[in-house]
Parts: structure tokens; C-alpha cells; sequence
């Protein structure tokens, strides 16, 4: 399976049945995906930092041909206000083509982050320095540290976007591994003053 990685970050019509008819949807997506050699691993819903109606969906090893063209016909057919299709390479995490697995439970923070393209190793190596540190102190993991892949719009500026996917137990979990004393937050200090732009937001993983 390939370690390319498509995130879906989509605004569908409001109420419980356009969630209903997405996952209906996801579901019946699968075999094509995987007829050419991709997946779906997870669906978001919001919890902060989102609206009600807006979702994410993160998929594995989706081709250029079929595969896309799949996703594509999903798109189209799901009631949507508005949608975004982000292909990303992963990083430090995961590593290798084996298949992206999260853990249910718990809140998933999606945490977008933008440096300077010339400071986008050094950003990745700090990240994978205070990860030992920070899932022993705390019930976390980090799932995935995506590099997105850049806009027209952005390579001029020499600009580069990570999405940051981080599980916590719950939200207390979230607040107290903000404790500026660990060795992690040391070293996310030093990430951060390579960092021009970052948000957050939490969700739960619904499929």
C-alpha cells in the first residue's frame, strides 16, 4: 500500500442525516478504493474549533487514477456547502506503507501548522525529538505528522503546511500536557519559534 495520505475536510449540509448519508457513502466507497490499493482510515466530527457540520475524512494510498476519480464522485454527490481535497506525504510518522490503524476512543487534535520551507526538516526532527517524551507522560499518541502538499498559491512564498494528528484520553488529558516544565514542551518551544502560523481543533473519530 502506498504511504500517500488525501485528507477530506468537508462542510456537508447541516443535520444528522447528511452525516448519516456520508457514512453510508464511505462505506459503499471502500471496495473501489481498495480495488486500487487504498483505504479509508477515519472519519472526523467536530468537536472544538469546528463547526457542527464540518468533517474530515483522512484516506491511505489513493491513486491518481481510479482511486482519485472515486473520491472525486464522493464529493460530488455528498451534500456539501463546501469541501477541500489536501494530498500529504508523510514525515517523521508513520513510517513505512503499512496501513494507517487509530485507536478508537479519546479525542483526535488536528493541529495545522505553517514554516518557512527552509526550516521544514528542522521543524520534523524537533517534532520527533519530544515525542518519546510526551506519550510517556501522558495517555497520547501522535498518529501522523503529514506534510501537505503546496497550492499554486503558496510555493511562491516558500511557505510549507503539516497537519499534526495527535490522540489524547480526553480534553484534560489535552490541557495538562501543556505543562511547560517537560522535556517535550521544551523542545516544541524551540519548534515553535520556526513556526509562522498554527490552528487547532478537536474531534472524535466516528468511522
Amino acid at each position: 500500500m502506498s504511504a500517500a495520505f488525501t485528507f477530506l475536510r468537508l462542510i456537508i449540509q447541516p443535520g444528522r442525516q447528511a452525516h448519516q448519508d456520508l457514512d453510508e457513502r464511505l462505506k459503499a466507497l471502500a471496495p473501489r478504493l481498495e480495488a486500487s490499493g487504498g483505504r479509508v482510515v477515519g472519519r472526523f466530527v467536530a468537536q472544538l474549533g469546528w463547526a457542527a457540520n464540518d468533517t474530515a475524512v483522512l484516506l491511505q494510498g489513493i491513486d491518481d487514477g481510479e482511486g482519485m476519480k472515486a473520491v472525486r464522485e464522493l464529493v460530488s454527490a455528498v451534500s456539501l456547502e463546501d469541501a477541500r481535497i489536501i494530498d500529504m506525504a508523510p514525515t517523521a510518522r508513520p513510517v513505512g506503507d503499512d496501513p494507517l490503524v487509530l485507536a478508537p476512543g479519546g479525542i483526535y487534535v488536528h493541529r495545522w501548522f505553517t514554516v518557512e520551507t527552509p526550516d521544514l526538516e528542522r521543524f520534523v526532527d524537533l517534532s520527533a525529538q519530544a515525542w518519546p517524551d510526551f506519550e510517556a507522560r501522558f495517555d497520547t499518541r501522535i498518529f501522523g505528522l503529514f506534510h501537505a502538499n503546496q497550492t499554486q498559491a503558496e510555493t511562491p512564498f516558500g511557505h510549507s503546511r503539516l497537519l499534526l494528528l495527535t490522540r489524547y484520553a480526553s480534553h484534560g488529558v489535552w490541557e495538562d500536557s501543556r505543562d511547560p516544565s517537560t522535556e517535550a514542551m521544551q523542545i516544541f518551544a524551540q519548534r515553535q519559534l520556526l513556526t509562522r502560523h498554527t490552528i487547532a481543533s478537536s474531534s472524535l473519530l466516528a468511522a
